[in-house]
């Protein structure tokens, strides 16, 4: 004898988000996002890492920027330091580069972006400059 199930067999409703339990973004997988979020944005690049406030090495257009977050409770707060290409206006591409970080990291983590302070470190200008010892 072989045994049929009933289409009529109820499955549990699901749980509340609470009692599913607990969901923590750690502030580096915000920078993570964040910067790989810079990149999406025309004309930006990286900035030079520092040492006890020093700039060590150059700002280049291809490396990401520098970002440092912050997270606490849904919401999160970043700090980003970047190069703009020249002639591109300082004032627009910034406002474009934050705009565009609050989207793609409440999008990627829904964590509300409650401020995006921006430095720029340097402007490059399109032909490369390169730099001899004399």
């Amino acid at each position: 004898m072989t045994a049929t199930l009933s289409s009529t067999t109820l499955e549990p409703a699901p749980a509340e988000a609470g009692d599913r339990g607990v969901l923590t973004i750690s502030d580096s997988t915000v920078q993570r996002i964040a910067a790989h979020a810079v990149t999406e944005v025309d004309g930006v690049g990286g900035a030079a890492g520092r040492v006890l406030g020093v700039a060590v090495g150059g700002e280049d257009l291809d490396n990401s920027a520098k970002v440092t977050a912050k997270v606490t409770g849904g919401t999160a707060t970043l700090d980003v330091r970047l190069s703009i290409s020249y002639p591109m206006s300082v004032s627009r591409t910034t406002e474009n580069v934050r705009r565009h970080l609050m989207r793609r990291v409440e999008e990627f983590t829904g964590l509300a972006v409650s401020q995006v302070d921006i430095t720029v470190t340097a402007l490059h200008t399109a032909i490369a400059e390169k730099r001899r010892v004399q």
